[in-house]
């Protein structure tokens, strides 16, 4: 019997969200964009990813209203829908599950809630008053140590910088843009 190559076949509730963001890269396009990168062009750049892939994991997540497509100055931008943000405590956990569980030359990105200024620890929550931030409510920042795996690409150099997830990433010279 040959192996399928979806999950149509599962009455599970997990099969169906495999379908919509179980792909290869589809995640990672997500990371993206709750670290504020909008635009395919930049995506693209910082993922290293194939245009074609790229096109067809976005085309998928709009689909499926993780996503959606506005024009920003005659450039498509890609934003989180409240579907797609529910998906961060997910990829908050997957993170912090490589970050234990598999070894690679990246420090840890550290998130602070923005009301108070406390790190959040590897469940979410913010100890000092107790709330579990949602993404709109973080700072993103560089942990500590060396990246030997140093990029030079718009997003990583704007990733360097602590910001609030899901603002767009801005350069020196103002917003990314394609």
């Amino acid at each position: 019997m040959a192996l399928g190559t979806g999950y149509d076949q599962q009455a599970c509730h997990l099969a169906r969200a495999l379908e919509v963001v179980g792909e290869r890269w589809t995640l990672l396009i997500l990371r993206d964009c709750f670290y504020g990168v909008r635009r395919f062009t930049d995506l693209r750049e910082h993922l290293d990813i194939s245009r074609a892939v790229l096109t067809d994991r976005l085309d998928t997540l709009v689909e499926h209203g993780v996503l959606i497509r506005e024009d920003s100055d005659g450039h498509p931008e890609y934003l989180l829908t409240e579907a797609g943000r529910a998906l961060w405590p997910t990829i908050f956990s997957l993170s912090k599950w490589g970050e234990r569980h598999t070894s690679g030359p990246h420090p840890a990105r550290l998130f602070s809630h923005a009301t108070c200024g406390t790190d959040i620890d590897d469940v979410g929550r913010c100890h000092t008053c107790g709330e579990a931030p949602d993404p709109e409510d973080l700072v993103v920042r560089p942990g500590p140590g060396t990246n030997a795996m140093r990029r030079s690409d718009r997003v990583a150099r704007a990733l360097e910088r602590p910001h609030r997830m899901l603002t767009p990433i801005t350069t020196a010279a103002g917003p990314i843009t394609g």
